[in-house]
């Protein structure tokens, strides 16, 4: 039995290998955007925004940070009459509504919706979804952008995009996202742990490859949502809002899907500040893997399981040196591939600390990947099956 975990661990080892390759070649292909001399940030005048933009932030009990997001929205280089931002209310139980309506009294591109004016709570898993699809149908803008309630977005956000959008004319654009960096192991393990996550999105994304992104940093035509019918068919599933709309866009449509690849463009969002929030956190993300409709999503996912799992069935059948060495090859191999990640989101120092975090990724990955499918579990005050 040992001899043949031990055959299985290899053939898992150089597999999981392989894709680590192709993610580091795929990255490696990929050049920051670079704006046309038409798109210069010195000549936008506010009579020349090409794209109007509404920024759509949905928020639950974000009390404490959702002055600062809208805020760090209202600061974009960018002309103000060329976008908009409404935030939308998901029943929340502290100050966040009273909060974002002092701010509408105050900015004219601000607007408050509340979800409970448009469906009862209890009356959908995917309470997110729904929120966007309301503000979505109200927007003014001709392009949508995403971002969340704790998200603190770049000053050339706005302007980025735009660029883009006028060179590339995709129906859907993926964007960076980064943790906000503060003291603690939890963070630091966070940070390396998503900044995986990050590269692996920007490579295959970059290679048209998988559909991945993040609900914190992303855009889409709003005429392209209409095309597709928003989130009809996947609005039974509580998370999943910023990949199944993507993937929906790139099989129906004929423009492509983008992303947006700027050091100013990456948006910051808060760390959880618990292992339990970090645990119900990746629970979450997990759960909507049984519902992906992208093969090699599925594929790669299934094999990065196994691979972590064989970890801790080599611990159990005390097959010690087979673990050592595959442990080696999974440092190394993960470390080859994100060493080029890290130099984009300025985070090479923390790369000292990854060999170390190694036991605890690999116990996450099991724990989370398995009770993703069988838990219920806790988000925002809710209990989501």
């Amino acid at each position: 039995m040992v001899y043949l975990l031990d055959w299985a661990v290899a053939i898992l080892t150089i597999m999981y290998a392989g894709i680590l390759l192709a993610y580091r070649y795929w990255f490696g292909k990929m050049r920051p955007f670079q704006l046309s001399q038409s798109n210069q940030i010195d000549q936008v005048r506010p009579n020349q925004a090409s794209t109007q933009f509404t920024v759509i932030i949905p928020a639950r009990n974000e009390a404490a940070n959702i002055k600062a997001c809208v805020e760090s929205v209202l600061a974009q280089e960018y002309p103000a009459d060329a976008f908009e931002i409404i935030v939308i209310d998901d029943f929340s139980e502290d100050d966040t509504a009273f909060i974002v309506q002092a701010l509408s009294q105050q900015y004219p591109q601000v607007r408050l919706l509340q979800l409970k004016d448009h469906c009862k709570e209890g009356e959908t898993l995917a309470y997110k979804k729904k929120a966007i699809e309301i503000a979505v149908s109200v927007a003014k803008g001709d392009w949508i952008l995403t971002t969340d309630a704790d998200c603190i977005v770049p000053a050339r956000w706005l302007f980025l995009y735009n660029a883009y959008i006028q060179e590339h004319h995709p129906s859907f654009v993926a964007a960076p996202v980064m943790f906000i960096k503060t003291a603690g192991i939890l963070n630091q393990f966070q940070l390396l742990d998503f900044l995986a996550l990050q590269g692996i999105t920007a490579a295959a994304v970059g290679a048209g490859k998988h559909s991945m992104s993040n609900g914190a940093n992303l855009g889409f035509e709003k005429a392209a949502f209409i095309a597709v019918g928003g989130y009809q068919g996947v609005d039974h599933i509580a998370s999943g809002d910023d990949m199944f709309l993507m993937h929906k866009m790139k099989q129906t449509l004929h423009k492509p899907v983008g992303y947006l690849f700027h050091s100013d463009a990456i948006v910051l969002t808060a760390a959880m500040d618990t292992w339990k929030g970090f645990i119900m956190q990746r629970i979450r993300w997990a759960s909507k893997a049984r519902y992906y409709d992208d093969r090699s999503i599925t594929v790669v996912l299934t094999l990065v399981y196994l691979f972590n799992l064989s970890f801790l069935l080599l611990a159990l059948f005390g097959s010690w040196s087979t673990l050592i060495i595959a442990l080696a090859f999974k440092t190394f191999f993960e470390l080859f591939f994100l060493d080029p990640v890290a130099g984009f989101f300025k985070m090479k120092p923390e790369l000292r600390f990854f060999p170390f975090y190694q036991p605890i990724h690999i116990v996450y990955n099991i724990a989370a990947g398995l009770f993703g499918q069988l838990k219920t579990y806790s988000w925002k005050g809710r209990k989501v099956k």
